[in-house]
């Protein structure tokens, strides 16, 4: 058997595959993704091009492709101009011919520059990176000299890793089944809550929220390796964060809705919503089920997703189920309607801070009259978001 210069045990390789699959994934979480696509941080020159290096080495891809496919998706999510959605494509297509669907958008002209704009032109992606072949040779021949033999089957897993479990996996089961925190208007999940298999990548549903976030985690619960490197290399200096998930700022009760409350409500709409259907949705449904019936209870049980969903994404079969709920149930017609009007208010294009000040306050002022104790605390604790961060007293 051809040995290489490292003489490892089948769990050596094992280790060490593992080890070199991890730094890719951590370049296309870091560099491709938060870096350049989202530009939630800044690199160290130094540490920008080590990414860049290695992507070439180990996938071949070229950034102004990979950030341009994967803006688009965004800007076009769950249409039929998403170049991988799971939701009009099917799962199974995304799932195993993620890589395919990569390639084919690559080819897009019109995808690379209306989407590719701010990512590095310069001498070595021009005339090195561009050739995705090279790069991915010169790895299998790195891995041949390490390993022997045995780099061939080390250079095959390296090769299938990103084609897999990000193309795939990310693209394709987080946007079609996982928990959600958050209802954002597209289908991302997050499908783990402790994102270490892909860097991070597995709180889809967070970042599609927060799509300019340098953190992926967003409960206390989750964890997000990538957003640990990227601290890591900030207090080395190799790396600023830019932006981040707003923070929600609960202050005292106001007598009335300001323009402050109106600035807080909507920087953390996502949030205020999901506190909705916990505090005030869920409460409201678990009543109604205890003394639900029959038929009525069936319907119920049936409306529980759909209640909490957002509008986008309920099917017709979602809203039949979701009118005969509602129509068999006077407290839960009557806070649905409620966070529908709130999710209406920010959802007002072109607006003035004065007409959402005015809508928000009418929202309040009704919801506080309306005898039902979850919806009134409800408002009364909306009353409380706020931009401005008290000064502790000397």
């Amino acid at each position: 058997m051809l040995e290489g210069l490292l003489d490892l045990s089948v769990w050596g390789l094992v280790g060490v595959t593992l080890l070199l699959t991890h730094v890719t994934i951590a370049s296309v979480t870091i560099f491709l993704h938060r870096h350049q696509a989202h530009r939630a941080l800044d690199l160290h020159p130094a540490v920008s091009h080590f990414f860049r290096f290695w992507l070439w080495l180990t996938t071949g891809m070229r950034t102004k492709e990979w950030v341009a496919i994967h803006r688009k998706h965004h800007a076009k999510c769950e249409t039929a101009e998403d170049p991988h959605s799971p939701q009009v494509l099917g799962l199974k297509k995304v799932l195993w011919q993620g890589a395919e669907l990569y390639k084919k958008e690559a080819r897009n002209q019109a995808t690379l520059e209306k989407y590719g704009k701010g990512t590095p032109d310069d001498w070595l992606e021009r005339k090195v990176y561009r050739h995705s072949v090279l790069g991915i040779g010169s790895m299998m021949l790195i891995d041949l000299a390490l390993f022997g033999a045995a780099g061939l089957t080390v250079w095959a897993v390296q090769m299938i890793w990103i084609p897999f479990w990000a193309a795939g996996v990310i693209n394709g089961i987080g946007h079609y089944w996982g928990y959600r925190n958050y209802e954002c208007r597209d289908a991302a999940t997050n499908i783990l809550p402790w994102g270490i298999l892909v860097g991070g990548e597995e709180l889809h549903n967070n970042h599609h929220t927060y799509a300019s976030s340098a953190k992926l985690s967003s409960k206390p619960w989750e964890f997000d390796i990538g957003w640990m490197y990227i601290r890591l290399l900030e207090m080395a200096r190799l790396a600023r964060v830019k932006k981040l998930a707003p923070t929600a700022v609960i202050g005292p009760v106001k007598p009335t809705v300001d323009i402050d409350t109106v600035r807080a409500v909507w920087a953390n709409r996502f949030q205020v919503m999901a506190r909705f259907s916990k505090d005030v949705m869920v409460p409201v449904f678990v009543a109604e089920c205890r003394k639900a019936q029959d038929a009525t209870a069936t319907w119920l049980k049936r409306a529980r997703k759909p209640l909490v969903r957002n509008d986008a994404l309920l099917s017709e079969r979602d809203r039949h189920v979701l009118t005969k709920a509602l129509s068999s149930s006077d407290d839960l017609h009557l806070v649905y309607g409620y966070k529908k009007r709130l999710q209406q208010i920010w959802e007002r294009a072109g607006a003035s801070q004065e007409s959402l000040v005015t809508a928000l306050q009418a929202w309040c002022r009704e919801a506080e009259t309306t005898g039902n104790a979850v919806l009134e605390n409800f408002s009364r604790n909306l009353r409380r978001y706020t931009l401005e961060v008290a000064v502790p007293a000397r």
